[in-house]
């Protein structure tokens, strides 16, 4: 995978920065924070650059092969079979004229043997007329109905603002709508994206897109705002797999007796999983290893 590190005065700079000397969107690359950077005293004094790291999602297969594979494996089709050069028909007409051809007589005669000993066909039963397949629907494509909007002055107005700008960069088309919650969180979901862009492998992409949505609202101001992403219900669902999971680990946990490690997640995921099992009677929850392989292990109580 190709990597890409940038220092820049903010940690949003750095990205873009990045992004545009690699030539990519935010959806092709893997954003690391190595360095957040500080402003130092008054903004003069022992300020330190922030410092990203870009690594490229799939730097093996070029984006024309990316999105032929996809297609092929949406429609079902098989890999273009491999014409033969020009060079093997050429050998292979050669090769047919070479073989010497049967006398006229010999073939006459291997006729006649053949019809002798070929026996009386069978008569075939006519076939079935097949029923014409349906055409296949054409695919509706959704309609992206405008959210309101919100007031930019505010925190959910920055987030939608910042959203509609990334999303319309990446070329996906989608309906933003935010809203704020009792505690003062900002709850973003994007409707609209079927092919899950903006979700990603394991939700990677759209974790990034909050992260970023998050240092653009948060900055300047002297209070945190949480900000969660979600798109076509995401969230939920990834939520309940998590919870099956969490279960059928701690059984497997009671079962051989053993402690059972899970794959690194984020600190969301790990979150749900520790919720998950924290009034379990048998096994108990506790993360290990430093982050991005950070990740929750189950052991028992006795």
């Amino acid at each position: 995978m190709k990597e890409y590190e940038v220092s820049a005065r903010t940690i949003e700079e750095a990205i873009s920065q990045g992004l545009e000397h690699l030539g990519v969107s935010i959806s092709d690359v893997k954003v690391d924070v190595i360095e957040e950077g500080s402003k130092g005293l008054f903004g003069l004094f022992g300020s330190r650059p922030a410092k990203v790291r870009l690594t490229l999602t799939d730097d093996d297969q070029p984006v024309e092969n990316v999105a032929h594979s996809i297609l092929a494996d949406a429609m079902g089709d098989e890999e273009p079979k491999q014409q033969p050069k020009p060079q093997e028909k050429a050998a292979a007409k050669a090769e047919k004229t070479e073989k010497p051809a049967k006398p006229a007589k010999a073939k006459k005669e291997a006729a006649e043997d053949e019809e002798t000993e070929k026996p009386a066909p069978k008569a075939k039963k006519p076939r079935e007329p097949k029923a014409a397949k349906a055409p296949k629907e054409p695919v509706e494509q959704k309609e992206i109905v405008p959210a309101e909007q919100a007031d930019r002055e505010t925190a959910a107005g920055r987030a939608q603002e910042f959203l509609q700008e990334l999303t319309q960069l990446m070329g996906v088309n989608v309906s933003v709508a935010v809203a704020t919650d009792e505690e003062g969180n900002v709850r973003v979901n994007m409707d609209g994206d079927t092919l899950g862009i903006l979700i990603g492998r394991r939700g990677e992409t759209l974790d990034a897109l909050q992260y970023l949505t998050s240092l653009r609202v948060n900055r300047g101001q002297s209070d945190y705002t949480r900000v969660t992403l979600d798109t076509e219900g995401y969230r939920a669902k990834r939520e309940e797999a998590l919870v099956r999971l969490a279960n059928r680990m701690a059984n497997r946990a009671q079962k051989t007796g053993r402690k059972v490690s899970l794959e690194p997640m984020n600190p969301y995921e790990r979150r749900i999983l520790h919720s998950a099992l924290q009034d379990h009677p048998s096994v108990t929850t506790h993360s290990e290893g430093e982050e991005p392989n950070r990740h929750v292990v189950i052991t028992l109580k006795n």
